[in-house]
């Protein structure tokens, strides 16, 4: 059976300390890019039994399935999002398997980008490449305000790492959930949105794109902030309203933004407006990627794959698509 793998843009998953027990199995091909168009994409995966998806850089539509008809099963890293068409791929008897539990990486990441905002580091390490020295004044975090737009497993990760450096911690009560779990952990809950983000010196946003949160970050919310504050997004770029942010940035509130995630992906030739703005810390949405998560979120669904081809698929999300004895393992 041929698993494909696409978007290893790394060139990794073969380094992975679990990738033998699927090259072992299966017959494996990995590529290193993505491809957009239709035709390139119902090309690439054309022999493939089984999809093994980076996240969610490939969308699987019901046009492109109806391309491969030696599709059988998909497994993907991490948990299911928006761009698997799974009502698609149970009409066609395809079986999509998923587990998302979580990992710090993104919490982790988002704090170096707060770390190394607040303090310059990025800047001042370009001076002194430059043969310059000091040239820009840091500003520190004890005593400051740390605001959460999303207070979930991430969001409280992040919380726990801004009191640790004895910051105040507001969360955004836009929702009950939020409200619960920020009020289970002792975190203040903010429920005026205003007021949450003028208050904030840091802003961490970690909302799940669902259709309540699209564009649900507005200009006027970042414009409520203050000139002086960062604004960091880790989790999506459709959950701030289409270009609010390079329009806030502009305007001066916030007076400094890191950002990880984009509309589309991936980025090549510097082709989005907030990388050419001086007050943006830009990463190629490397939240997730780091080793110990690629071993945890490839080796779930390396387990996928094998469980399926044993006839015993699990973490399905479609068992309508199982049909005969698969259907009652």
């Amino acid at each position: 059976m041929k698993v494909i793998i696409s978007d290893d843009y790394q060139n990794c998953v073969r380094t992975l300390d679990c990738y033998p027990a699927l090259s072992e199995h299966f017959d494996v091909e990995i590529h290193n890019d993505t491809v957009t168009s239709l035709d390139a994409q119902a090309e690439r995966f054309a022999d493939a039994d089984a999809l093994l998806l980076v996240r969610e850089r490939t969308p699987i539509t019901a046009q492109l399935l109806a391309r491969l008809p030696k599709l059988k099963f998909i497994s993907q890293t991490g948990r299911a999002a928006n761009h698997v068409d799974l009502a698609a791929c149970t009409a066609r008897g395809i079986a999509v398997s998923a587990e998302g539990s979580a990992t710090t990486a993104a919490a982790e990441l988002t704090w170096a980008l707060v770390m190394a905002s607040m303090r310059k580091v990025h800047l001042e390490a370009t001076r002194l490449r430059a043969g310059l020295w000091q040239g820009h004044l840091g500003v520190g975090l004890k005593g400051r305000t740390l605001g959460i737009a999303g207070y979930g497993k991430i969001g409280s990760v992040v919380a726990g790492y801004g009191r640790a450096f004895g910051m105040r911690v507001i969360a955004l009560g836009d929702h009950e959930t939020s409200l619960s779990a920020a009020a289970n952990d002792g975190i203040e809950a903010v429920t005026d949105r205003a007021k949450f983000f003028s208050e904030a010196d840091v802003v961490c946003c970690h909302l799940r794109l669902l259709p309540a949160t699209r564009e649900s970050i507005t200009l006027a919310d970042l414009s409520a902030m203050k000139p002086t504050a960062l604004f960091v997004n880790t989790s999506r770029s459709e959950v701030i309203a289409h270009g609010a942010l390079e329009a806030a940035l502009k305007a001066g509130r916030p007076g400094f933004a890191a950002v990880d995630v984009y509309e589309s992906e991936p980025i090549y030739n510097a082709d989005h407006p907030l990388l050419g703005l001086d007050n943006v810390l830009a990463t190629p949405h490397i939240g997730y990627v780091e080793k110990d998560t690629y071993e945890h979120y490839f080796g779930i669904a390396i387990d996928q794959l094998l469980a399926w081809k044993a006839g015993k698929p699990v973490n399905v999300l479609n068992p309508q698509a199982l049909t005969g004895d698969l259907a009652t393992n």
